[in-house]
């Protein structure tokens, strides 16, 4: 092998950058792992709301503080966390939602709210075409308009020929072009809804928050990795964004009061003892001291106001500001807490009597590293009404002024107009702020009063990306409704941590296995090749971790497949090598024959693209967990290849250059798989028979049966709920039938004091109490279950010491209908684009179509025996999003398999051109026998420990999983070679 040093160097750079990136993840579970041992250790009395609370103060008190010290470079613990690999929801809880900003809503709100019957008419009908189509809603309604409207355009000043759309749709204007107007228009009240969500999220708090729009569709979704607090998370994404102008106080009009509040804080915190502790060098641990509750110390600092807030003295008349203070991020709690003191408050002069304090809605880093955040004091009033509401905003922009700098251009209709005209006349030489969401986005001066309706907000310092930001807020004020959760996912910590303990012991045991049977089976050789699977597992964790991918638990379930075809490519080549020695070829040539094109490599390299197409089409069509697992087995299949061809190689050729003298095999495994021959061709039509059996039984189970739907495939709510105590299913579906109307599907899930209960109560209605109605009515139905468990333990989120809802899953109709057709189109896009490549690589159309048939059978067996058993097994066998993700991986392993065998009777057909067609093809599949069961057993093996030891979530995927690899292993030698055989005879005949 060439250019081994190269490699070398290569596989040493990669294995360090893996391990550096890797280390940002230790360090960082370090630290979460000493914030819950301060919580419990500090919160022994407190419930477990308040224990998170514990566990988020110790967090936020060490993020600035460095944690890792390379000399040249310090990381802070946010530094560490923002670089740490990201864990799903399924592996930390959390939540993961997708949002609907209603396009009828958009439409309503720029029409005025028209009452005109044909526009109303065509909105009710687009109401109800949606729920069966695939269509945009702005199209529907197009659609359903043009048969109702007659000669009423939409132009009409009665529809959206309004004023306020005067500039942009102008009378009698023709219906295609107000069509694009109105794209456009609903396309910026997404992007804006978009830019406010992702605004809300970025101050909650959470590690690796993640928000994207799904296409032109309206849909947001969310992914909040370690959100605890769901019912917050709810609010905070569901409610309508508020914008407000408000008039405010400059620096100079707050300073006094500031300085007289320092000295009654100083008075508040000094008589509550809550002193600042300066550290004693004896102590070991001083995280209390960054948490002011330090017991022991030799001094005392007295901590008042200005330990936290710095103010922003005017020390003259120019330096008169809007910003009045700044603190830390980690200090605007305390902040809060401390001015919103009745003491303090009641030290407030007459004319500051309703002053409201908010924060600027980003921060900045300050001369220390750590994070600053400004504060303004807003002139409130008495019933806390904004001078002037956003509603008023027709359009806002970002533009360039006369010198090419960033401003705001913004618009009014007439009733705003005249309010701004009277704000900014009152304030001419003050400042006015754009509040949005009870965040101030800027609090420009005032120069002169404005009354045209039209006004442009610019700074000195703005740059593009601030008027950007300031222009979208603008266009938040007249955003039409709130967005609607339509798919929600919720997975309590818990249930998370369940999750990673399981995934990671059956990981372990699973690798242990592969280790010890490559060294049971080739012995030395295994050995190498085992080190070559370290390595690949160190790469495949280390790229996740550098592109901060989010590893899920069918994440793993994808790294232990790529596993399994990491040992299948080097099981291909060892094989190889084992013919070569079988035919006394010598040990250097057998390896060099092995590792080449014409020996193993083209068989793995047409085996692995045939799978890591498979994964792409995964990943564009998947979502949330089945992303990840597409994504983590792109990645295995690319850097199995790398380890396999090349690790191994490296490893190998050392050997035989010191003369090691490697048989590939042990003294037990010595002549296994040795000199097959089986006629498999003379059994093919009793292999047709016994799979036609099964799938015609399939086929009837699924037409009389049916198939169990998953939530995410009919829409509705799914619950698994814990109890204290072992639990009957059907006695808790028969009392939930008065709280739900009808009794809901109850089934025991992992262990018996478990139960998963799925429901379509309420499914229909919209509304944002709609989801906490239905949990209630969950909770009044399982009371006589729960013993003292409250309605807020009840709830998903925080960790469950007692009963409650462990994770939570909402899918409406819609989008279940959405999700069915992504699915379908995924699972015929694979086959198409297999058949394709498998056409391409042996240039004859009867290989694609054994393989695509063998595709087929192996497909309609899984629906089958899902179809068949579901009712017995104690386990889900839904059919949903992780279903499709293990049928398209089990349409990869079975190409997998056929793809090498394929190879193997081309290779034959060339250096055999006397033996008979049958002959060719029984002696390729006897000749890889070997490879086929080996590797089929393996991977057998190692899926059936993850059933049995991994997550309960993951069980019904695993079993699609275990039954696809065995029905493939089965059709790559009795359906996909006989119907290729079959094919071509036909072909030859017709010739």
């Amino acid at each position: 092998m060439q250019n081994k040093g190269l490699i070398k160097l290569f596989a040493i750079l990669f294995g360090l950058v893996s391990l550096y990136q890797l280390s940002f993840t230790f360090f960082a579970n370090k630290i979460e792992d000493d914030a819950k041992v301060y919580a419990n250790t500090k919160g022994i009395d407190k419930n477990a709301r308040q224990k998170a609370k514990l566990e988020r103060n110790y967090l936020d008190s060490v993020a600035n503080k460095d944690v890792i010290d390379l000399g040249i470079t310090k990381y802070t613990f946010d530094d560490v966390r923002s670089k740490e690999m990201n864990l799903g929801l399924d592996l930390k809880g959390g939540i993961n939602a997708i949002l609907q900003v209603s396009v009828k809503e958009v439409l309503k709100s720029l029409s005025n709210d028209s009452q005109n019957s044909a526009f109303n008419q065509a909105l009710s009908s687009a109401d109800d075409r949606q729920k069966n189509s695939n269509s945009t809603y702005l199209d529907l309604f197009f659609e359903e308009f043009e048969k109702v409207a007659g000669t009423t355009k939409l132009s009409d000043p009665a529809i959206f020929g309004t004023k306020a759309l005067n500039e942009k749709i102008t009378f009698n204007e023709e219906n295609a072009t107000v069509k694009e107007t109105l794209q456009k228009e609903i396309n910026s009240s997404i992007g804006t809804a978009f830019e406010v969500l992702r605004s809300r999220i970025d101050k909650f708090g959470v590690s690796s928050p993640n928000i994207q729009r799904i296409g032109n569709s309206g849909r947001i979704q969310i992914e909040l990795p370690g959100a605890q607090d769901i019912e917050r998370v709810t609010r905070l994404i569901t409610s309508k964004a508020e914008l407000q102008f408000w008039e405010v106080y400059t620096n100079a009009d707050v300073q006094n009061y500031f300085f007289t509040a320092n000295t009654k804080v100083a008075e508040l915190l000094k008589d509550n003892s809550l002193v600042e502790k300066v550290k004693d060098t004896t102590k070991t641990d001083d995280i209390d001291d960054l948490l002011g509750e330090s017991a022991d110390s030799t001094s005392v600092t007295q901590k008042n106001l200005f330990t936290y807030l710095y103010p922003n003295v005017a020390q003259s008349q120019q330096q008169l500001s809007s910003l009045v203070a700044q603190a830390r991020v980690l200090d605007t709690a305390t902040v809060n807490n401390l001015l919103g003191k009745k003491e303090v408050r009641a030290l407030l002069p007459n004319e500051l009597k309703y002053v409201k304090f908010l924060w600027d809605y980003k921060s900045n880093k300050g001369a220390d590293g750590s994070d600053l955040i400004g504060l303004y004091a807003i002139k409130g009033n008495r019933k806390d009404i904004a001078t002037i509401e956003g509603d008023v905003i027709i359009d806002a922009s970002q533009v360039f002024d006369q010198l090419n700098k960033p401003e705001v251009s913004m618009t009014m209709n007439s009733s705003g107009t005249k309010q701004w005209a009277k704000m900014t006349a009152d304030n001419v030489g003050s400042f006015v702020a754009v509040v949005l969401d009870d965040y101030v986005y800027t609090a420009p001066s005032v120069n002169q009063s404005i009354t045209g309706g039209r006004t442009s907000i610019s700074g000195g310092t703005m740059t593009i990306s601030e008027a950007e930001d300031i222009s979208t807020v603008l266009k938040a004020g007249k955003l039409p409704a709130a967005a609607r959760i339509i798919q929600a996912q919720v997975v309590g910590p818990s249930l998370g941590q369940e999750a990673i303990d399981a995934s990671f012991l059956s990981f372990g045991l699973a690798i242990l296995l592969v280790l010890a049977w490559m060294i049971l089976y080739y012995g030395k050789a295994g050995l190498y090749a085992n080190v070559a699977l370290v390595v690949n597992i160190l790469f495949i964790f280390g790229v996740l971790a550098s592109f901060n991918a989010v590893l899920t638990l069918p994440g793993i379930a994808g790294i232990i497949l790529t596993i399994g075809m990491s040992v299948d490519a080097n099981v291909i080549i060892f094989e190889r090598i084992k013919e070569g020695l079988f035919k006394t070829k010598g040990l250097k040539q057998s390896v060099e024959e092995g590792f080449s094109v014409k020996g193993a490599l083209s068989a793995i390299i047409d085996a692995n693209i045939t799978t890591l197409l498979t994964g792409i089409i995964l990943y564009v069509f998947g979502t949330g967990p089945i992303k990840g697992f597409a994504l983590t087995l792109i990645i295995g299949i690319l850097t199995s290849l790398f380890t396999a061809i090349f690790i191994t190689r490296i490893l190998i050729d050392r050997a035989t250059d010191k003369g090691a003298n490697l048989t590939f095999n042990t003294t037990i495994s010595k002549g296994w798989f040795q000199n097959i021959n089986v006629e498999f061709l003379k059994k093919r039509k009793v292999a047709y028979v016994i799979s036609g059996g099964i799938i015609i039984a399939g086929i009837i189970s699924i037409f009389s049966i049916g198939l169990k739907q998953g939530v995410d495939f009919k829409g509705g709510r799914s619950y698994v709920v814990r109890f204290d105590q072992t639990m009957n299913a059907t006695e808790v579906a028969s009392t939930l039938k008065d709280a739900f109307g009808s009794a809901p599907e109850v089934k025991t899930y992992g262990s018996d004091n478990q139960l998963k209960i799925t429901t379509a109560y309420k499914i229909e209605e919209e509304g944002q109490n709609v989801d906490d109605q239905v949990q209630n009515s969950l909770f009044t139905g399982l009371k006589s279950y729960l013993g003292t468990t409250t309605y807020e333990d009840f709830k998903p989120g925080f960790e469950k010491e007692g009963s409650g809802v462990m994770s939570y899953m909402k899918v409406e109709p819609t989008i279940a209908d959405d999700i069915k057709t992504s699915a379908l189109w995924a699972v015929l896009g694979s086959l198409l684009v297999v058949f394709l490549y498998i056409l391409l690589r042996f240039r004859k159309v009867s290989f694609s179509i054994g393989a695509v048939a063998a595709v087929f059978h192996d497909v309609l067996i899984v629906l089958g025996v899902f179809s068949i058993f579901y009712k017995f097994m104690p386990f889900d066998m839904e059919i949903g999003q992780s279903f499709i993700a293990a049928i398209l991986t089990v349409v990869g392993y079975s190409l997998n398999d056929t793809v090498v065998i394929f190879d193997r009777i081309r290779e034959f057909t060339g250096s055999h051109p006397n033996w008979k067609y049958s002959e060719v093809v029984d002696k390729a599949l006897s000749s890889t026998l070997g490879r086929t069961i080996n590797t089929s057993l393996t991977t057998l093996l190692v899926m059936l420990i993850i059933f049995f030891f991994g997550g309960d979530s993951i069980k019904g995927f695993m079993f699609a999983l275990i039954v696809g690899v065995a029905v493939g292993t089965y059709s790559s030698l009795f359906v996909a070679t006989p119907i290729m055989y079959d094919t071509t005879k036909k072909e030859e005949k017709n010739k």
